[in-house]
């Protein structure tokens, strides 16, 4: 885990000469000098003064303690990151003259991705005069999109990208639920027949 920068002139570091004061509760101390508002956060209250608005006329500061707030900061960016969902890609290349035996393989590849959630993506390569025949291709990517349309969605059709034919795979919410409910379930009963 690296360091997290946040920008808060603290202490010394605030240049304005006169500061507008905010106390630990929230409540306003006034305009002064920024020596007296030093010398008031780190001498009365034992914490640090922190500038928090610096634009403000004049910048307004907080007494807090700052360590413990760029803490808590940490805390939440680090929770907020455990919470997001990165979405993750997987692609699988085809040519147009794919065998069947190939072809069930990366089927079976294709739904292990869709049910842990993952989109998978379809590249059908052109090679010399195979691109003379694009609706063939066509259709088997659309042969594809059907056999696996209990788990997923098509979240992109077919489209020709230069020498490719490419399309998206999204899994469907439901599909994955009932996946992983059945992995569950064959995992229980090979424990209980152990």
């Amino acid at each position: 885990m690296g360091f997290i920068q946040f920008s808060l002139r603290v202490n010394e570091r605030i240049r304005a000469s006169e500061v507008l004061v905010i106390d630990p509760d929230g409540n306003k101390l006034g305009v002064m000098s920024i020596n007296k508002a030093l010398d008031l956060a780190q001498n009365e209250y034992g914490l640090d003064l922190v500038e928090v608005a610096p634009n403000a006329k004049p910048p307004v500061c907080r007494i807090m303690d700052y360590g413990r707030w760029r803490y808590e900061q940490e805390q939440k960016l680090k929770k907020a990151k455990k919470h997001q969902q990165s979405v993750v890609i997987k692609e699988l290349k085809i040519r147009p003259k794919i065998g069947e035996h190939d072809l069930q393989v990366k089927l079976k590849h294709a739904k292990e991705f869709l049910s842990k959630g993952q989109k998978v993506k379809f590249t059908l390569r052109f090679r010399g005069r195979e691109i003379v025949h694009q609706d063939l291709a066509a259709k088997l990517l659309e042969r594809i999109a059907s056999e696996l349309s209990e788990l997923s969605s098509v979240e992109a059709k077919p489209r020709l990208e230069g020498r490719f034919m490419v399309m998206m795979l999204a899994p469907r919410k439901d599909a994955s639920k009932k996946q992983t409910e059945k992995a569950e379930k064959e995992e229980q009963i090979t424990e209980d027949n152990n």
